[in-house]
């Protein structure tokens, strides 16, 4: 993110006039008053607007996040990425200005795309769900943006989800295609080629096939630092890295099993010398018991 990632380097104090704009501001639940950008590694998005409730995700350093209602006191309710919840406003800056840059994702189908900020303004476009678009700015509960193919107007704030790529379904489905192709590979303990995988070897794989370099190990994946963790099955998404702890096999470690998630509640992984390279199902039994998170890395 580019612009406002610098500005979230920067403590910045919300001026009277806009703390008055955001308060007489009266929007539709799920539309934005503001934007913020998270000022924390690792933050968490919690269910409700406490310390104790559960963890939606966590977010990463500088990212642009919806905020959706500010009058929780020391806290803000979000959205990014198709989720929901509360960041303690310790971690988030207000952007002042209105003008950043962020990768977004239409959330509707056919959702139109305006000359200006109002649902009276020309239609410029329609554009599909998961179209990805460049956010460029917020005002009055609609972003400016960019659409894929050089489009410029807005779209209400409401109808795009901010998030770390502009291509996560894109990158998603092809690392799912690219980890099929290797669907019955042997198990092969230290192994980390398509003569022989295992758990960890398999994802540290194909992520370098794109370009991504990871340790051959599930706990070393796992706390790499790299991508935003997710830790709700629900909020998995095709591409994402899978981990499991399961006690009796961990040695001590914070992983004991790695894979990929496919879609459906399902993941690809290098299963044991039995099976190999499978798909399995990680909504019920073992691998659902044991699931620790996710990394969301492309």
């Amino acid at each position: 993110m580019t612009h406002f990632a610098a500005k979230a380097a920067k403590v910045l104090v919300l001026s009277a006039a806009t703390a008055l704009l955001l308060t007489a501001a009266a929007f539709a639940a799920d539309e934005a008053v503001a934007v913020g950008a998270v000022t924390g590694s690792s933050v968490r998005l919690r269910s409700e607007a406490s310390t104790s409730s559960s963890i939606v995700t966590t977010l990463d350093k500088a990212v642009a996040v919806a905020v959706t209602d500010t009058s929780v006191d020391g806290w803000y309710a979000v959205a990014f990425d198709g989720n929901t919840g509360y960041i303690s406003s310790d971690y988030v800056i207000l952007d002042q200005d209105g003008i950043f840059t962020a990768p977004g994702r239409v959330n509707s189908e056919g959702v139109n795309v305006r000359s200006a900020g109002s649902t009276d303004a020309d239609v410029l476009a329609t554009v599909s769900k998961d179209a990805p678009v460049t956010v460029t700015g917020f005002a009055d509960g609609w972003y400016s943006v960019t659409c894929q193919y050089g489009t410029e107007g807005y779209i209400r704030s409401d109808l795009v989800d901010l998030t770390t790529s502009l291509s996560v379904s894109a990158s998603g489905s092809k690392i799912v295609s690219t980890a099929k192709q290797h669907l019955g590979t042997r198990y092969v303990y230290g192994g980390s080629s398509p003569s022989g995988f295992d758990c960890s070897g398999f994802t540290m794989y194909i992520y370098n096939q794109f370009g991504v370099s990871m340790p051959h190990t599930a706990t070393g994946q796992w706390q790499s630092g790299k991508g935003t963790k997710v830790t709700s099955i629900g909020s998995l998404q095709p591409g994402d890295l899978v981990f499991f702890n399961d006690p009796s096999r961990n040695a001590g470690k914070a992983c004991s099993h790695a894979g990929i998630y496919v879609g459906d509640g399902q993941f690809i992984h290098a299963s044991s010398s039995k099976s190999g390279v499978v798909i399995s199902d990680l909504t019920s039994g073992y691998y659902n018991t044991y699931f620790v998170g996710a990394l969301r890395i492309l």
